[in-house]
């Protein structure tokens, strides 16, 4: 995979981030929302990452879907615990030696045996001694951020962060800079959108995609390993990184097979590449086409329900009952949806995402557009292959 620097728009987040900017919140935490796989969080870890440390700033990074077992609150805490603990290393050490269990520093009583632990200390209290410590402001990356609301852990670690935020900084100065990302937009909406919300009032930006300046670089690429190439169709490459879902792992995978000297190809590699690219758009509907066919009779009509009232979706008032019973031709109770919608999240790979207060959304937002993409061409809902007999409820 090749690395393509964004290291411009790194720099405009940074000085937002830092209260630099003219206009914009991104100094009371920075929300962007892009779809998965469009190069996030290589973005956050490659580009935004390195701008930061450059100017001073302590980076905590965590990406909360990187252990779906474990309760994304810990994550967040060792997360912060972990950059702790090079930072008060010697500051132990010293002490111990001493005979010392217990030291002050910045107004914070540490025990000496807990470093890289946040036993008994608050989020805010870790954030402020990391500060302190380090004598540098702090920035907190939490990739995948919605997936705090998945628990009551998660959610309180946000609710400090955001008291955290309110302590450390000052206007004028920002010693903590908070950044959540999130493959979908309206999920990482719920930590801004309603007045319990952790970050009510903060905004929930739309990362930009990569484009036309990765196809000029890619194409660039091209024409140097293979001059015989050239000029490369950009236009070409635009219109297939677009049927890939402007997700640079499978458009450059299908780059790599289509100019490797195994394919065997006779004139221009541009035409197989768009038809790598209409290739994967059709297994991937073909993939979720099968994945609704293979739910039973009532949580298709909850996933029905799902996709067409999206954020709006609540699971059992009446109307979404009537919705129900006309899909299935009988009557399902408020008990059935919710074995249906359990159902569906048990699933693996799971439908549907729950939060801790009972809110529910499609899993992967991709499914949106499929059956956006379907009604539009009057073929929804989908219907089993020939011969494939539908699946009943218990």
């Amino acid at each position: 995979m090749i690395a393509f620097p964004r290291t411009a728009l790194a720099r405009e987040l940074v000085a937002a981030l830092q209260g630099k900017a003219l206009l914009g919140d991104a100094h009371n935490g920075l929300f962007l929302a892009a779809p998965r796989r469009t190069g996030k969080s290589t973005f956050l870890q490659g580009d935004l990452r390195p701008v930061l440390e450059a100017a001073g700033v302590v980076v905590v990074y965590v990406d909360l879907w990187a252990d779906a077992r474990r309760d994304p609150g810990a994550l967040i805490a060792e997360a912060i615990a972990r950059a702790l603990a090079p930072q008060l290393g010697l500051v132990a050490r010293t002490a111990k030696k001493a005979g010392l269990d217990k030291v002050k520093l910045g107004g914070l009583e540490v025990d000496t045996s807990k470093i890289g632990q946040v036993d008994g200390m608050t989020l805010t209290d870790a954030l402020r001694l990391l500060h302190d410590s380090a004598g540098q402001p702090v920035a907190l990356i939490i990739d995948e951020a919605q997936h705090a609301l998945t628990s009551e852990a998660g959610e309180a670690a946000m609710t400090a962060l955001k008291s955290a935020r309110d302590q450390l900084n000052r206007p004028g100065v920002v010693n903590l800079m908070l950044v959540m990302s999130g493959s979908d937009r309206d999920k990482l909406m719920r930590l801004v959108n309603t007045a319990g919300a952790p970050f009510y009032g903060s905004q929930v930006q739309r990362m930009p995609p990569l484009g036309p300046d990765f196809i000029a670089y890619v194409a660039a690429l091209i024409e140097e390993q293979r001059p015989e190439l050239k000029p490369v169709d950009q236009e070409a490459l635009q219109q297939a990184f677009a049927l890939f879902g402007e997700r640079p792992q499978f458009f450059m995978a299908a780059l790599g097979q289509v100019l490797s000297p195994l394919a065997g190809l006779a004139g221009r590699f541009e035409p197989a590449l768009l038809e790598a690219a209409k290739q994967q758009q059709s297994q991937d509907e073909a993939q979720m086409a099968s994945d609704y066919l293979g739910l039973k009779p009532t949580e298709q009509a909850v996933l029905w329900r799902m996709l067409e009232q999206g954020v709006r979706f609540r699971p059992y008032d009446a109307e979404a009952l009537r919705f129900y019973r006309d899909k299935v031709n009988h009557p399902v109770s408020v008990a059935q949806a919710q074995r249906a919608l359990e159902s569906l999240r048990q699933r693996m790979p799971a439908l549907v995402w729950k939060s801790v207060r009972g809110e529910y959304a499609l899993e992967d937002v991709a499914m949106h557009r499929w059956y956006e993409a379907l009604v539009a061409e009057g073929q929804w809902p989908p219907h089993p292959p020939q011969g494939q007999l539908p699946l009943e409820d218990d």
